[in-house]
């Protein structure tokens, strides 16, 4: 996975700090990583008198941007930063700094009734940009597929970019496909339709749609750890530089074993195994 030159790897380590609890923190961003973001920051509160959190999902690339602005002290983001938004952030005097605080995989999700259950990376590029445009082409039923996506503000569509349409060469996705604005509209757009096919965190994916293999892999957590699913991501929360304070003490409560464990109960993957 790629990463921009100018921002230093993502900060894992954990770091003791004590002091009072008081204020508010704001944190915005990414829709995949809302379910463990916004359940850790009620543990959080839960156990620390004092502190209030704020917790929305408007997406990657809308977090970034209440991060410079200063409306939020915690971005979260499906996807790494980009050179535009280090710039945007720095131009404002504010310096983002990464923390990876989870794993995760893209899941091409179908019906539950579609018969396909894996798909090559190839295959996926081919269905998005338009190239294939039935089921039949891959294994499946003699129906058109309609190409659900993301709106370009989600941190998914733009992993999903790079690791799918970007792959030897950048491919448009289709014009005839489908843009959801969230997780949660992809999911219904997906298991709604049974000719569809999407994509999302695994996390999000349930019963009500039908996960494919890639390149015969099946996502897990194991896969996410050691890179051997090929849409594996890490997931982070930025800060306008090094947390302080109640903020600091929240970053590590996240990376620690409680909110490891966190992160594990809302289906998506601890960096490390924890019980």
């Amino acid at each position: 996975m790629r990463k921009s030159v100018l921002v230093l790897l993502a900060v894992t380590m954990l770091v003791w700090v004590s002091g009072a609890f008081g204020g508010q923190i704001v944190m915005d961003g990414s829709t995949t990583v809302l379910p463990f973001g916004q359940a850790a920051a009620e543990r959080f509160m839960n156990e620390n008198n004092g502190v209030k959190f704020s917790v929305s999902g408007t997406g990657t690339g809308n977090g970034f941007k209440s991060l410079a602005d200063g409306s939020a002290q915690i971005a979260n983001a499906s996807r790494f930063i980009k050179e535009s938004e280090i710039k945007a952030c720095m131009d404002k005097k504010v310096y983002p700094v990464p923390f990876a605080v989870a794993l995760d995989c893209i899941v091409p999700i179908v019906h539950p009734s579609n018969p396909v259950k894996n798909l090559t990376k190839a295959q996926l590029k081919d269905i998005y940009s338009g190239k294939l445009t039935n089921w039949k082409e891959v294994g499946g039923a003699d129906a058109p597929i309609v190409v659900v996506g993301r709106d370009t503000s989600s941190g998914t569509y733009g992993t999903w970019q790079e690791m799918i349409m970007d792959a030897g060469e950048k491919t448009r996705v289709t014009q005839r496909a489908q843009v959801t604005s969230s997780s949660g509209a992809m999911m219904t757009a997906v298991s709604q339709n049974k000719n569809a096919i999407g994509y999302e965190g695994m996390g999000y994916v349930g019963d009500s749609v039908k996960a494919l293999s890639v390149e015969g892999v099946a996502a897990s957590s194991a896969g996410a750890r050691n890179g051997k699913y090929p849409l594996a991501r890490y997931l982070y929360m930025f800060t306008n530089g090094w947390p302080e304070g109640e903020l600091l003490a929240f970053m590590n409560f996240m990376l620690g074993r409680e909110g490891q464990k966190i992160v594990n109960s809302t289906g998506f993957v601890s960096l490390q195994d924890v019980k």
